[in-house]
């Protein structure tokens, strides 16, 4: 066992825990990253997917039978062990060393699209065939978001740059009945661990072997 100096100093692992069991669907948490992230038309980093019937929003069964429906935000999953980081040619997707973040470089991306391949996550990247277009005149976002590119993939940062500022991520202070959590997945203490420690909980497709650092409550 290490010390309690030792624990202090490891490496964080920041992740989210997502309660399904209050989250209704209300995409805030969609409108506030494609908002916050200043992301393009068309495009969205953060996904909302229900588990029910065949179609969006929509439960499984018939009444007056037990009807099933949850919500799933699906985005990066900023695993622990990224396939993406493995097969970039060029170190454009890493894994920060501070955070556990699996982020992005722009300037970096020869837009040959072997991260979107690897990665197990269907729809969590995207790629810009063409200069980003917006139904708006003016950028919104937040201040230190990176320019979009023509020819990059692109995908959740976990708001890198309100991290910097010792901010949480965007679509976490949006959820307004707390669905969301976020914090240090390798600090026992934390919030997130405590939800985790007390509460039933899977991942998303952990046969995989990635170890993603979102986790969903069920």
């Amino acid at each position: 066992m290490g010390s309690e100096t030792e624990g202090a100093s490891a490496a964080r692992r920041l992740g989210f825990v997502i309660d399904t069991t209050t989250c209704y669907g209300c995409q805030a948490c969609v409108l506030a990253c494609k908002i916050e992230n200043n992301v393009a038309d068309n495009v969205r980093w953060n996904n909302l997917l229900t588990d029910g019937g065949d179609s969006p929003n929509t439960p499984s069964g018939t009444y007056p039978d037990t009807l099933h429906r949850l919500y799933y935000p699906v985005a990066c999953q900023h695993c622990e062990n990224p396939a993406c980081v493995k097969v970039c040619p060029v170190g454009a997707t890493f894994k920060d060393p501070e955070t556990g973040a699996v982020r992005q470089d722009y300037d970096k991306c020869i837009g040959c699209r072997m991260c979107m391949s690897a990665c197990p996550y269907n729809g969590v990247r995207s790629f810009n065939w063409e200069e980003p277009k917006y139904s708006i005149d003016h950028k919104v976002g937040g201040k230190g978001v990176p320019e979009h590119q023509k020819h990059v993939v692109e995908k959740c940062t976990m708001c890198y740059h309100r991290l910097a500022r010792g901010e949480e991520p965007a679509c976490v202070n949006a959820c307004k009945i707390y669905a969301r959590h976020w914090g240090d997945l390798n600090d026992p203490q934390s919030e997130v661990s405590q939800l985790l420690a007390s509460r039933p909980h899977e991942q998303l497709l952990p046969e995989r072997g990635t170890n993603p650092s979102v986790y969903y409550l069920v």
